[in-house]
């Protein structure tokens, strides 16, 4: 058995496990120990070993030096930071979503890094744009559609839903927002947002169908334009629970994204004198490259379904989407550079290895920026991105 590490501090170590969403027995289970086993590190009864020690670090995703600090750091509570967001809300977040925000802040950090402090995109969105929650929503998103250049018409060209998430997260990150995706293990989660003055970034998660990650960009776009982070869930039912200022905001995130991506007045146009059953929703989702809840919130907005058949569609089509995407993740794990690269970003990927090849960077920083811990693997993801033309 390993030496003590008597240097600990217990304080930390609670304060990890707090902060990662971790009861005791869960850490205990990892463990293979009892529970008062944990309790005694955090209490200073007792002290782990080293070995155990990093395997605390692994499972709080906390760097080892951290459990030495003599306080822990000031960290900003989730209920702080995302408001729109109810109180049972948050404490429901799982360790794997608290750790993808914690993740989502070290890419800020990194931008400003390899950027020194600067956006380097020539149009900034969140900069150009003052959006108020009281403006028109058919103004403000011909508004935004003229800012990103991207045509309804353009849209109804692309051939699928796979071609109108590239070109979409390509026109957002022009406008000067980073986008990256992550696999959420907490499946209704569908993304968030993190506002900054220069590195606003969205995150996406990639599990969920493509329609339903274009409709988190634009939700998620209009809660930095009126400069709050946000969480966008599949199941937006706790809007009910929210007040004031704070439940408008979440209402007209959605509305926005709806009408951006289908506006209501063509939509009006198209079920004018059409019956709509299951096959029209369908055809229009497909032809705008929407979600079929997108084509439904429009028929709910309009008053032409009810609240009850809204909620009960929205639920049997988000069980069948779990059920496909459960078989798919059975079929196949996928490949780790082809899973980088899309998580990553291209614009990202091209800002570090730029660096690298003007000899600002080694190989060993490029893959501190990646988050590779091994120098073998980016020299791979490289060759891969060389192989796919994006470099």
């Amino acid at each position: 058995m390993g030496e003590k590490l008597t240097g600990v501090n217990p304080k930390i170590i609670q304060w990890a496990r707090e902060r990662a969403r971790y009861s005791l027995e869960s850490v205990a289970v990892k463990f293979k120990k009892d529970v008062s086993v944990i309790e005694k590190w955090e209490s200073g009864e007792d002290f782990p070993t080293y070995s155990q020690l990093e395997k605390l670090a692994e499972i709080y995703k906390r760097p080892l030096a951290l459990f030495f600090f003599p306080e822990p750091p000031l960290e900003a509570e989730e209920k702080q930071e995302f408001r729109t967001l109810p109180d049972f809300e948050i404490e429901n977040l799982a360790a794997d979503t608290i750790y993808a925000l914690r993740q989502a802040k070290a890419m800020q950090l990194s931008l400003q890094e390899i950027n020194n402090g600067i956006n380097p995109s020539t149009k900034k969105i969140f900069q150009d744009i003052a959006v108020s929650s009281s403006d028109d929503l058919r103004k403000l998103a011909e508004q935004i559609r003229n800012y990103l250049n991207v045509t309804l018409e353009e849209q109804l060209t692309w051939n699928d839903r796979e071609t109108a998430l590239k070109k979409w997260r390509s026109a957002v990150e022009e406008a000067g927002i980073f986008i990256f995706k992550r696999s959420f293990k907490q499946r209704e989660i569908s993304g968030f947002c993190l506002i900054d003055i220069e590195f606003t970034i969205i995150y996406l998660n990639n599990s969920t169908e493509k329609a339903r990650q274009i409709f988190t960009i634009f939700h998620e776009l209009a809660h930095i334009l009126l400069q709050t982070n946000g969480i966008t869930k599949s199941d937006d039912r706790y809007i009910n629970s929210l007040q004031g200022e704070n439940k408008y905001i979440e209402i007209f995130c959605n509305k926005f994204a709806a009408e951006f991506l289908l506006p209501n007045h063509v939509f009006s146009e198209i079920i004018r004198e059409t019956i709509v059953n299951d096959k029209i929703i369908a055809k229009i989702s497909s032809d705008y490259k929407v979600s079929r809840e997108v084509v439904l919130r429009k028929l709910l907005d309009n008053n032409l379904i009810s609240q009850k058949e809204y909620t009960l569609k929205v639920r049997e089509w988000y069980s069948e989407q779990v059920g496909k995407s459960q078989d798919k993740n059975k079929k196949s794990g996928g490949d780790y550079y082809a899973n980088q690269a899309t998580y990553l970003g291209e614009n990202y990927l091209k800002l570090v290895f730029n660096k690298y090849y003007q000899g600002q960077y080694d190989i060993e920083r490029v893959a501190d920026y990646l988050n590779i811990k091994k120098v073998a693997m980016v020299e791979e993801l490289e060759k891969y991105l060389l192989k796919k033309g994006l470099f």
